[in-house]
């Protein structure tokens, strides 16, 4: 994580050469403005980022602004704590980069007046975003509701129904636009038809995770010694996080387990042990429907990086074939080294009357779904979904799970019709998701009642900058722009939010079925997008 902190730096530097000569024409009249927020924000922001490692999950996501950070920089700087994903920090450098509240005026001053360099026809000066969500430390909601009644022609379906009638978006596409402080529905196409959602997929496996567990809830691996056999067993929890590499970068660590494993079992008086694991926790089938893919491990309640075969933390790779017995075959090893001799590992239960030796935990599952949304992360979305049925009495198995997040989006109140869970991660082409759907569940997760949803927002990768948006809108709407993205063979989506030019919080959900060129529909699509960041929603 710290490695993708790294890589944003430079394309940050780059920005800031290129947006600097334009600030350069901002009046001085700003730069009060900036020095007041920043103060204001310094020691709000001093309270979270000093909290320590035992700050709950609301304390992480508490004032993460949802869009606006190429042109806020207050906005941003209340935004932290910079997490280690390096996605706040991001935004935090880039506002820096800005150093100034709005956007770019446009070498005017207002809309009316011919008073600066340019005349009063130029674009409107880009807003500063208010904060958004509230209920975690706000004491208001500061985002604008949109307008009763939009002007025929000029509102948002003038702008998007020529967008989405590009061929490049296939035989069928589908739009909801909705209005986050109010939920009013701005724009509507096909938006009860369902269709295949791909990735997008994972929010709804996020809302029902964090509605069944909590966001504080924190996922457990476990060693466990059964009495008079001298058997080790290594107990999955669930966590798809869980790292056997050298730095752990703050996920639940198989080093550590082993070494405090270790510990434990020498005061006991024992070298010497049989080891076996226990993946129990989840049932079924462990290869995903679409077969062997380097998108996605074999599913099992124990695995170490996610089966990985290399270095890397996220995207496709090859991974080994069975996740559970290579993490376990690595305590082991971690366990030789510190004195312990082990048999070679098989598969077995925990009894009951097995003794805890040591536990390591996740972080919060505020923070999982943070990196499952960023990086669009397979593994975490099919660990959370089966998760969710284990925490509601379901079989934590492929079906078990896609009946689980669908019952707990029931009980959020969300509309269902025509919708079809199979999987957590979007990746079964059997899933049929509606664009009202995913708009009601961004806007849900905006609910200043359900603040536990509010990494649903926080965790949408950010546009030009990180996750699965890294390398799109590198003009335009950087910055602007959160969403999850969604790509299959003939399927391109995306949703999200965006602030509008009148600094209003928009979801959008955006779906195309029957693309031929994944590269025009995304494009087509990141215009769509880009399109109600400059819609002013008269």
């Amino acid at each position: 994580m710290v490695r993708v902190a790294d890589a944003v730096r430079p394309r940050l530097a780059r920005t800031a050469g290129i947006v600097r000569p334009r600030l350069a024409r901002v009046t001085a009249a700003a730069k009060p403005q900036v020095a007041r927020l920043t103060q204001a924000a310094k020691p709000r922001l001093e309270r979270i980022t000093k909290a320590g490692p035992n700050t709950r999950s609301w304390q992480y996501t508490a004032g993460a602004a949802t869009a606006g950070l190429a042109l806020a920089a207050g906005v941003v700087t209340v935004a932290g704590p910079w997490d280690s994903t390096g996605q706040r920090t991001a935004e935090r450098d880039r506002a820096a980069a800005l150093e100034r509240v709005g956007g770019t005026d446009h070498g005017r001053t207002d809309d009316s007046s011919g008073t600066s360099d340019t005349a009063a026809g130029a674009p409107r000066p880009a807003p500063s975003a208010a904060s958004v969500l509230t209920g975690l430390g706000g004491t208001a909601n500061a985002v604008k509701s949109a307008p009763d009644a939009l002007p025929a022609g000029t509102g948002i379906a003038g702008v998007l129904d020529p967008l989405l009638g590009d061929p490049a978006l296939g035989a069928r596409r589908t739009a909801v636009v909705v209005d986050v402080a109010t939920g009013k529905r701005l724009y509507g196409s096909g938006a009860d038809l369902a269709l295949t959602p791909a990735s997008t997929t994972k929010i709804a496996t996020a809302a029902a995770a964090l509605s069944a567990m909590g966001g504080d809830h924190r996922l457990t691996t476990r060693a466990a010694l059964e009495p008079d056999t001298e058997e080790v067993v290594l107990v999955g929890g669930g966590d798809p996080t869980l790292t056997a590499r050298a730095d752990a970068e703050g996920w639940a660590d198989l080093r550590t387990l082993a070494a405090s494993t270790a510990a434990a079992l020498k005061k006991s008086g024992l070298t010497k042990v049989t080891l076996s694991y226990d993946t129990t926790l989840f049932a079924g089938t462990r290869i995903h429907p679409i077969g062997v893919n380097p998108n996605l491990a074999p599913v099992t309640a124990l695995s170490a990086d996610e089966g990985r075969t290399d270095d890397s933390t996220s995207g496709p790779t090859t991974r080994v074939s069975d996740p559970a017995a290579d993490a376990t075959v690595k305590f082991g090893e971690f366990l030789k080294a510190a004195g312990i001799k082990t048999s070679a590992p098989g598969p077995s239960k925990a009894t009951t009357r097995a003794k805890t030796l040591a536990t390591v935990s996740s972080p919060p599952l505020s923070v999982l779904v943070e990196r499952m949304l960023t990086n669009s992360d397979n593994d975490i979305a099919e660990a959370l979904a089966r998760q969710t049925a284990v925490a509601t009495g379901g079989r934590a198995d492929f079906a078990g799970a896609g009946k689980a997040v669908q019952a707990q989006l029931r009980k959020l109140g969300l509309p269902l019709k025509g919708v079809r869970i199979k999987d957590g991660s979007g990746l079964d082409r059997e899933d049929r998701l509606t664009a009202n759907l995913l708009a009601a569940l961004l806007v849900k997760a905006g609910d200043a009642t359900r603040p536990e949803l509010r990494p649903v927002l926080t965790g949408l990768p950010v546009a030009g900058f990180t996750g699965t948006l890294t390398s799109r809108y590198t003009e335009g709407a950087a910055g602007v722009v959160r969403a999850k993205t969604g790509t299959l063979t003939g399927v391109n989506t995306l949703a999200g939010t965006v602030v509008d030019q009148d600094g209003r919080l928009l979801a959008f959900a955006l779906l195309a079925a029957g693309t031929t060129d994944p590269a025009a529909a995304q494009a087509a699509l990141d215009r769509a997008a880009t399109a109600l960041a400059g819609c002013g929603c008269r």
